[in-house]
């Protein structure tokens, strides 16, 4: 398969087959909307939308809905995978990754054909701050690293000043911790993001 952005062109298309393979999932496990809904902590609307190619979520939300269905959070994007192994070395050629993008956000998923891995790597492209729309700030279990690529990116922390990056500089943080990144430019920014899930948390969410 193809995993270059060039091989799904659209970003409607793109919702419209996440929510195939969420749908497909789902009824996979025979859960219903409700049900994921609740083990996922998200409105059943939401679960919904995104089911409906109508809406695409951020980081954390995604990865609830991950958890909710009791999947890796790289199934959502394949059907076939493979779990990462000790001792084990995979490479990332240039244009392989699978895309997500949101409404501020366009992430390139890196190794999507890798399952339970400790780290969650994506290569990002950010808007200017004033271009994006922001209802709240994104939070999840674990730990974050960011390093700017190109341009300038200001990181907002919850309950703390801005931090302003340039190209080269990086910032590490508890990911609990509300987070949001913009552009600190008028031009895109590019950037390097690692999540890493806090210790003992399971792929259905549970410790």
């Amino acid at each position: 398969m193809d995993k270059s952005i060039n091989a799904v062109p659209d970003r409607e298309d793109r919702r419209v087959r996440m929510g195939e393979r969420l749908r497909q999932i789902r009824l996979e496990k025979g859960l219903t909307l409700a049900e994921v809904a609740e083990r996922a902590r998200l409105a059943i609307s939401t679960v919904s939308k995104v089911e409906r190619g109508r809406m695409a979520l951020t980081y954390d939300r995604f990865s609830q809905l991950a958890d909710g269905l009791g999947v890796d959070l790289a199934a959502l994007f394949t059907a076939q995978g493979d779990q990462f192994k000790p001792g084990e070395v995979a490479v990332a050629r240039r244009g392989e990754f699978m895309l997500h993008e949101t409404e501020n956000y366009s992430y390139e998923m890196l190794f999507p054909e890798l399952w339970h891995k400790a780290m969650t790597p994506m290569l990002g492209t950010l808007r200017a701050f004033e271009k994006m729309r922001f209802d709240r700030f994104v939070t999840h279990p674990g730990e974050e690293f960011l390093l700017v690529l190109e341009g300038r990116v200001t990181v907002l922390l919850e309950n703390d000043s801005p931090v302003t990056l340039e190209a080269g500089e990086s910032i590490y943080f508890d990911s609990r911790r509300g987070h949001l990144y913009a552009s600190a430019g008028a031009e895109d920014a590019r950037i390097l993001v690692v999540c890493a899930r806090a210790a003992g948390i399971t792929d259905n969410g549970s410790s």
